[in-house]
């Protein structure tokens, strides 16, 4: 994040980066995210398998993702939830870091525009400006959170291709739950968390 953020700031020059700070954040932390989605994949397919499935809970996190390889294939096993995972992920680390910078501003603006606080104060602001990027991150991200978790089980959505497979779901699930079964927990995890 901070690699792109600098890079992307120091292209647009001093000013014109802290005027649109907002967008470079976005720009960098879809970015990360997208890098870092490629290496946790494996590791959320597995821990997802190992918690669906006896057979796999019994075996180590290297066990089960080989038995994962060994049933699927790489791509199969590992990535089938890839596009679910960045429809989670990205939306999610955006949103963490742009709205805990635009809440942060915004208390600042109402507690000391001038930003001369104590650090029991700093502490307390950023604190608060997290818990609101961590309930908005998750509310953002938790439909694609619920179908990642379904399409990585083994056999849901059934037979075709990830987008086929994700549609099945989301059918069988429905947009209302979708959304809304599981979020109120999300939103005091991921709030308390961020």
């Amino acid at each position: 994040f901070e690699f792109l953020k600098v890079n992307l700031a120091k292209s647009y020059g001093d000013q014109a980066a802290w005027d649109k700070r907002f967008m470079l954040n976005s720009i960098s932390a879809a970015g990360a995210e997208f890098v870092a989605d490629i290496f946790l994949c494996p590791f959320e397919a597995t821990r997802i398998r190992q918690v669906s499935d006896p057979a796999m809970a019994k075996l180590s996190l290297p066990g089960a993702a080989q038995a994962i390889v060994a049933q699927n294939g790489l791509i199969g096993g590992f990535y089938s939830g890839f596009i679910p995972m960045l429809f989670k992920q990205i939306p999610y680390t955006i949103a963490k870091f742009v709205v805990q910078d635009f809440a942060a501003e915004a208390i600042y603006q109402v507690v000391a525009p001038k930003r001369d606080v104590s650090g029991t104060t700093k502490f307390g602001i950023s604190l608060t400006s997290g818990v609101i990027a961590g309930v908005t991150a998750a509310i953002i991200s938790h439909p694609a959170d619920t179908l990642l978790s379904k399409i990585n089980k083994a056999g849901e959505g059934g037979e075709g291709n990830m987008f086929v497979r994700m549609g099945r779901i989301a059918s069988s699930i429905g947009i209302k739950n979708l959304c809304l079964v599981g979020l109120p927990a999300r939103c005091v995890m991921i709030g308390g968390i961020t």
